[in-house]
């Protein structure tokens, strides 16, 4: 599982670093705009392609971290084998719903490699290079949800459910404060050895 959270760590610095150089393209762009009365040109659209790799690439870590959002007014009330029961059958619905979008999307990206697309714009970008990003992100993401899928089954059939719960259920407030304070000492630490 370490790798795993490597990997999907890389993808998250990958895709915030797309996400982060499309908006300073932006920026610039607009900048020229306003005093330049001049345009790079097709910002708006690598900005595009920038967001949706960036999305599909950040996926897997946010799902490795427990950080998609939830909203869990009744959840905390129910007994834990109902909650883990209801995590588990929320991530194979998860898991399913991208693994649909990613057979959709290969058809897409095929359709794009034999009619040789090219995007409506001045860049006339092959739109099979930023497809090509993004089905990857999507294929990587899937392939760490299957992962977390079948460790969480593992669990279950183990009994582990402190284990599962671990891995799968929504973040409690204690481990919201428990990582602020861990954060925070970590900071400490470093600030007080330098």
């Amino acid at each position: 599982m370490i790798g795993v959270r490597r990997f999907a760590q890389w993808g998250l610095w990958f895709g915030g670093g797309l996400v982060l150089l499309a908006a300073v393209l932006i920026g610039i762009d607009v900048l020229m705009r306003k005093f330049l009365a001049r345009s790079i040109g097709g910002a708006d659209e690598l900005a595009g392609y920038s967001l949706a790799i960036g999305t599909t690439w950040g996926l897997g870590a946010a799902l490795l971290d427990r950080a998609h959002i939830r909203i869990d007014s009744l959840y905390v009330l129910f007994p834990q084998k109902l909650r883990l029961a209801l995590d588990l059958l929320a991530l194979v619905l998860f898991t399913a719903f991208f693994a649909l979008t990613l057979w959709h999307g290969f058809g897409v990206v095929a359709q794009s490699w034999t009619s040789e697309s090219r995007s409506q714009s001045a860049l006339e970008t092959p739109t099979i290079i930023p497809q090509f990003f993004w089905i990857a992100g999507l294929v990587a993401f899937v392939g760490i949800a299957m992962v977390i899928l079948v460790q969480s089954l593992w669990l279950a059939m183990a009994g582990d459910l402190h284990g599962m719960a671990q891995l799968i259920s929504t973040r409690s407030a204690e481990e919201e404060v428990e990582d602020e304070i861990r954060d925070l000492k970590g900071r400490q630490d470093r600030e007080g050895s330098t």
